[in-house]
């Protein structure tokens, strides 16, 4: 699969999940205190994401 969720420290050392695909980061998330915490997120993104609208400003 070329999509996938990855756990990585930024410089801080906070535990941030990035959402990936082909290599290639799409989006991430807040840097976490705990990694416990970042993969909550991968859950809540998992969870309520297929169902979010979007809201083209576009126009």
């Amino acid at each position: 699969m070329a999509h996938k969720f990855l756990i990585k420290k930024n410089k801080a050392g906070e535990f941030v999940a990035y959402f990936t695909y082909n290599g290639e980061s799409i989006f991430w998330t807040e840097g976490y205190s705990s990694k416990a915490s970042a993969k909550n997120a991968i859950e809540s993104i998992k969870k309520n994401g297929p169902d979010a609208e979007v809201d083209d400003q576009t126009d």
